[in-house]
Order: structure tokens, then C-alpha cells, then sequence
């Protein structure tokens, strides 16, 4: 089938088979010591294949640059996005650092692409897709397009993530209801970091093969806010205009920007390393 896109603890131990995981990774290049998936988009749906078919647990971050720098400054988040199954060039800045380490097979592989690709590809295999986040309303506009576009799609459920801090026992009827649907793929739409940190803690606690977390292609897609032209996000200018959309909201996050491609391109030039270890994420001097 042609895909086409249009827009760009211990419990958990014991439950995963840690060398299964990482013998069904893609290669890596690391940015920042963050070690982002060097792939394109039909190896990223070629990698949810095989974790679909042998049922081995994993889940997806999606990366642009200011994710590579949260994991930089943070090294708990840097441990979560080391740790997935793929953590994928969300970002053109990260495509094209990626292509001047030699990967030239890299394309971006951006979370509501992902999404809708993944739909499209899961049709004939009757993959079962599960939704949890949002803000209320957005994930049920969401299912309906989805639907509407991919007539067939199997919708296993929808969730709503509670806005308050959730109890143990409420964790555990979320756990319970998701369980219950026997998704192939939950699809998780709450936000970077707060999408990472949820999967890293949830996995082997779901039955799921596959998480992925998509950031805000849940209001990208249900028509929740607006998504930026193809050429602005083919260009690398798609954080100029979520940026002129929601400025208060996004400017922490885009004032990292300078600095990412500042330490970039000195790592680049080998002017600088970056240590890779979980818990450093120091830079040194060569």
C-alpha cells in the first residue's frame, strides 16, 4: 500500500526482556548525547512491524531540537529517550545534523506524520490503535477524522489523561482499561516531557507492544489548533509559527534554540563531546 503524507520500578525489570528490546533497534547517531534513530519513515514503519509481530515492548519518542536539549539538561529525561525503542528526527534541524554525519537516508520522522502514516500502513494488518491524552474533546474530533480518512481503521479506545496528579489506583484502572482493548499501538498525546516520562514508566506495565508518543499531533490532526504550511515545515521554520501562535506558552521552549545549534555545531566540528552515559550530560573539551 502506497502511504501518502500530507504535512509533514523492579516490577517493570522483570516483565521486559531488555536484550530482546535493543536486538530489534534501529542504529543510532548521538546529538548532544541524546541518541537519536537514523531513519526514514518507511523504516520507522518497518520497525513497528517487527515489535507488532513478536510482541516485544517498546515505545517511540519523536525528537526535535528542543527535546534533544531537555534530555541534555535533564539527565532523568535524557535516560527515558536514550532508553525507547526509537527516538526519531522530529525536527528538520535534526534531519539535517543527522545528513552531515553521513546518514543521507535520513528524513524527518514527525509525530503526526507518523501517526497518519502508521494508520495508512496498519490497515491491511488490522493493527489496533488505541488513544490516550488530549485536552477533553480533542481525542474523540481526533478518532472521527482518522476515521474518516482510513474508512476501516480499528479503533480499539480512547482515554482522556486526568488533569490531576493521578493516585495508584487510578493509575491502575487506566493500566486495566488499556489492557483490556488489546491495542497493538497506544498512541499518546500528552505533551513533551510529560508523554516520556508517562511511557518510560508505564512500560511492560501495558500489553501493548507499542507506544508512541506524538506531542501535539492529537490537536494538530483533530483540528485543535493550526498546523503550519508544508513549506514552513519542510524549511525548519514550523516553530516560527506555532512560536507566533502560542508565544507565552512556547517561548521556553524556543529560547533553547540558539544554544542547541551553538553546541551542535561545535560537536559537529569536534570542537566538543558530549558524554553519553546515563546521568551525564556534561560537554568536554577534546
Amino acid at each position: 500500500m502506497a502511504i501518502v503524507l500530507e504535512g509533514s520500578s523492579e516490577m517493570i525489570t522483570e516483565q521486559i526482556n531488555v536484550s530482546d528490546r535493543f536486538q530489534m533497534q534501529p542504529k543510532r547517531e548521538t546529538i548532544l548525547g541524546i541518541k537519536v534513530s537514523t531513519l526514514n519513515m518507511l523504516m520507522a514503519l518497518e520497525q513497528l512491524d517487527q515489535w507488532v509481530t513478536a510482541r516485544t515492548q517498546n515505545y517511540v519518542c519523536v525528537a526535535p531540537a528542543h527535546s534533544i536539549m531537555d534530555g541534555f539538561n535533564q539527565p532523568d529525561l535524557k535516560r527515558i529517550l536514550n532508553g525507547s525503542g526509537m527516538t526519531t528526527p522530529d525536527g528538520m534541524a535534526v534531519v539535517w545534523l543527522l545528513k552531515l554525519k553521513g546518514h543521507r537516508h535520513v528524513q524527518r520522522v514527525y509525530g503526526p506524520d507518523l501517526l497518519l502514516a502508521t494508520c495508512e500502513h496498519g490497515l491491511i494488518k488490522g493493527y489496533r490503535h488505541y488513544f490516550y491524552g488530549g485536552a477533553p474533546g480533542v481525542v474523540h474530533k481526533l478518532v472521527e477524522k482518522i476515521c474518516a480518512r482510513y474508512p476501516g481503521l480499528q479503533v480499539a479506545g480512547t482515554m482522556m489523561h486526568p488533569f490531576h496528579s493521578v493516585s495508584v489506583e487510578e493509575d491502575a484502572k487506566i493500566i486495566d482499561q488499556i489492557n483490556a482493548a488489546h491495542a497493538d499501538i497506544v498512541w499518546v498525546g500528552l505533551g513533551s516531557p510529560k508523554q516520556e516520562i508517562w511511557m518510560h514508566e508505564h512500560l511492560g506495565r501495558l500489553n501493548s507492544p507499542v507506544m508512541v508518543g506524538v506531542g501535539a499531533a492529537f490537536d494538530f490532526l483533530s483540528g485543535n489548533k493550526p498546523q503550519a504550511p508544508l513549506w514552513m515545515q519542510r524549511s525548519g521554520l514550523e516553530w516560527l509559527f506555532r512560536f507566533g501562535n502560542e508565544p507565552k506558552r512556547l517561548w521556553p521552549r524556543y529560547r533553547q534554540y540558539p544554544k542547541f545549534l551553538l553546541l551542535a555545531v561545535l560537536e559537529l566540528l569536534g570542537l566538543i563531546k558530549t558524554q553519553t552515559k546515563p546521568g551525564q550530560g556534561e560537554l568536554s573539551n577534546l
